[in-house]
């Protein structure tokens, strides 16, 4: 890499995140595989992202899935390719719209054919969380503690997964923010803890519609991030019944929609 710094150039190493596609396919009962997308992604959890997407798209539940196979990455060696296969007990619960195709790292609407195929239903997340002031403040303080991967290229977005006490359960990290998220969900899926209603979801960067909805899919009634939400996102999360926490930084942040859920007083 050449490095411009001031006054003078110089060669210099850099570490730059990875970024590869996943083809995400179906297996359902009776019937040949079926390519549902392919995701531009930080190769790492690909069985979780393919699960999530899946799952965030309103394609599968969670019950649907009897085995997930491909993207084995051993301690050693080379992994086993980019594609992920998830074998189904029924078929998909929607159709996949033409040209579904590409889930760009960069935007969760790439490649939909209306508004409509963006608006996945589903019902509003159950209250019951409550999460203390001064915990929703330091979420992204301990979601940032440990983005392993941010420290070594400064490339990626990441997701964590959090006890309403604030406790880091995982975090996920990739090129693409949505990425991140699809991960968190097909974690908790895979491992029969979905809804997440009792976690709450952080989020290193700004807010978009997409992300609240799958984070309401997946049950989750608290996201706290770093940025900003777009109108789209505090009207979705108003709709869904997700308590949405953005601009947190310095000891402040903005409660935008179902702020009975965080306790100003603790």
């Amino acid at each position: 890499m050449l490095g411009l710094r001031p006054g003078r150039a110089v060669r210099l190493p850099d570490r730059v995140a990875t970024e590869e596609p996943l083809q995400i396919r179906v297996q359902p009962p009776g019937g040949g595989p079926i390519d549902v997308a392919v995701a531009l992604r930080t190769p790492g959890h690909d069985q979780e992202l393919a699960v999530g997407y899946l799952i965030g798209e309103g394609l599968v539940e969670a019950a649907d899935i009897t085995a997930v196979v491909g993207c084995e990455r051993p301690a050693t060696g080379p992994a086993t390719g980019n594609v992920v296969t998830v074998g189904l007990t029924r078929p998909l619960r929607r159709t996949v719209p033409e040209r579904q195709g590409m889930a760009n790292a960069s935007c969760g609407t790439c490649g939909k054919t209306s508004v409509d195929d963006v608006a996945v239903r589903c019902a509003p997340v159950a209250p019951g969380l409550v999460v203390a002031r001064t915990v929703a403040l330091e979420v992204p303080s301990r979601l940032r503690a440990a983005q392993v991967l941010f420290d070594k290229t400064g490339g990626v977005h990441a997701a964590g997964e959090l006890t309403a006490a604030g406790e880091v359960v995982a975090v996920r990290e990739d090129v693409g923010r949505h990425n991140a998220v699809d991960k968190i969900v097909g974690r908790l899926a895979l491992a029969g803890a979905l809804p997440a209603h009792e976690r709450v979801l952080a989020l290193s960067g700004r807010i978009a519609f997409e992300l609240v909805q799958k984070a309401a899919i997946a049950g989750f009634g608290v996201i706290v991030a770093v940025g900003a939400p777009s109108s789209l996102a505090v009207d979705a999360a108003e709709r869904l019944g997700v308590t949405l926490v953005g601009f947190v930084r310095e000891g402040r942040a903005n409660v935008y929609t179902h702020p009975a859920r965080i306790a100003v007083d603790r």
